[in-house]
């Protein structure tokens, strides 16, 4: 019998959908015709590869009031804020399609006489995106676009928390008239995702989500030689020197802390702070923090929604209650935030000092509303603590002075280094990670090297 998945709403715990698993048939013809359907996709000259990707795109946007509410019921965010997810989303997919013509380009070496010699760069073939359900749309279009410029098919597995993202891609080709059998949305269990990692008939895997699930992967890919991109979250530091623009910081580390209730594999999830200004940098991120309205993310009032599950919000209870039994203290009174009930999703934002490396809250990723801030005496210091963490994917470096952040930024272990700002992807710019933040590159024109193989053509036309 297909199983049966249920999405269960983080805004009131009742089921918001449910849907069959796509059972071996349905995989084995999607798997199928996303090979048939790729064959002469790839042969299709790249002016109407964009075009037929633009529509999709205007498709998509076309479905805002739809969507912004379908987010706020599948996984909590305020619907206030759901809007600039698919602004987000067009960014990045505009992008990608207009830097493809160069991205995609042959390269030419240095003519030789008698010689034509070019590197072009063909498409891999199938390539299969798992998305997850923090930031749905985001997420998904920095490899599904891509990759259909690039002339490869896309199957889509999204997470079953988000489960009607698939869909509402799925319609956006649709409506664009995409070429059939070209991009398949699979609603699919751990089993059936393995079996088609390990069955040799996709040539390219991406996948967001955790370390577990990222090694879970690279097992079911062993020996098939595929191309794999894994993102597996972050442990995000923020360092604020002595010289920067304090409100600035504030405001923004908040909102980067804080934001779609922390959940965000880039979120500020520890903050350093120069020891000259930690009191007043303390006293005015606490101040503002008091300031979120949580509750249901349907009230256009509501700037801090529940986390997605009761039990993600237990996760972050214990590693709050754990640190506060440590000797840290905490700067929100979660009473102040009547929504914040034990056992519910709903959690308060909380700010954490006198903490350290020795508690959960300021080394394990945490997905939620809680920062951890320490003040600290010198750029070294700062830098050996942001590099104190198993993950690297993000971090951000608040200043007044450009060389010093380039300093600094040359000495973290990171993907990414951001100056005075924080948590944002710029699509002309690489997103990768190092250690436990995983592998592979997305977005840019280094991301199309991902989803292409070289092929090089060395000919001799003189004789």
């Amino acid at each position: 019998m297909t199983s049966m998945i249920q999405l269960i709403s983080p805004v009131d715990g009742r089921v918001y959908a449910e849907r069959h698993c796509a059972n071996a048939t349905q995989i084995e013809q999607a798997l199928t015709a996303a090979a048939a359907a790729q064959a002469s996709w790839k042969r299709r000259p790249l002016s109407e590869r964009a075009a037929l990707c633009s529509a999709a795109v205007d498709a998509m946007l076309a479905m805002k009031d739809e969507i912004v509410p379908e987010l706020a019921w599948q996984m909590g965010r305020p619907v206030r804020f759901g809007a600039g997810e698919l602004r987000g989303f067009e960014e990045r997919a505009r992008h990608m399609i207009a830097i493809a013509p160069e991205a995609l380009a042959a390269v030419e070496p240095a003519p030789v006489v008698g010689f034509r010699r070019q590197i072009k760069r063909e498409p891999l073939g199938t390539v299969l995106v798992i998305a997850p359900w923090n930031y749905p749309y985001l997420t998904a279009v920095n490899t599904i676009i891509p990759a259909l410029m690039a002339g490869n098919s896309v199957i889509l597995k999204h997470a079953s928390q988000t489960l009607l993202v698939g869909e509402r891609f799925a319609e956006a080709f649709r409506r664009a008239n995409l070429p059939e059998g070209l991009f398949h949305n699979l609603l699919l269990n751990h089993t059936y995702t393995a079996a088609i990692i390990a069955s040799g008939r996709v040539q390219h895997v991406n996948f967001t989500g955790s370390v577990e699930a990222g090694k879970a992967i690279e097992i079911a890919a062993t020996g098939r030689f595929l191309g794999i991109g894994l993102e597996l979250g972050g442990k995000d530091p923020a360092y604020v020197r002595a010289d920067a623009n304090l409100e600035h910081a504030v405001e923004n580390l908040v909102d980067g802390s804080f934001f779609n209730s922390g959940q965000s594999c880039c979120a500020v999830e520890r903050i350093y702070v120069d020891q000259t200004i930690y009191p007043a940098f303390v006293e005015r991120f606490a101040a503002l923090t008091r300031q979120y309205v949580l509750g249901n993310p349907l009230d256009e009032a509501t700037t801090l929604g529940p986390l997605v599950n009761p039990g993600a919000a237990e996760f972050v209870r214990g590693q709050i209650a754990e640190a506060l039994a440590k000797g840290a203290k905490a700067l929100i009174d979660p009473k102040t935030f009547p929504a914040d009930v034990p056992g519910s999703a709903y959690l308060a934002p909380q700010v954490l000092v006198d903490v350290s490396h020795q508690m959960s809250v300021m080394r394990e990723e945490s997905f939620g509303p809680v920062v951890g801030i320490m003040p600290v005496a010198s750029d070294d210091e700062a830098i050996a603590l942001m590099n104190d963490s198993e993950f690297g994917l993000s971090a951000s470096i608040w200043t007044a002075d450009l060389a010093a952040a380039e300093r600094i930024g040359d000495e973290i272990a990171t993907g990414s280094v951001f100056m005075n700002r924080c948590d944002y992807l710029d699509p002309a710019l690489a997103w990768t990670g190092v250690k436990n933040s995983g592998r592979g590159v997305s977005l840019s024109r280094i991301g199309y090297e991902h989803l292409t193989r070289a092929k090089s053509f060395h000919l001799r036309h003189e004789i």
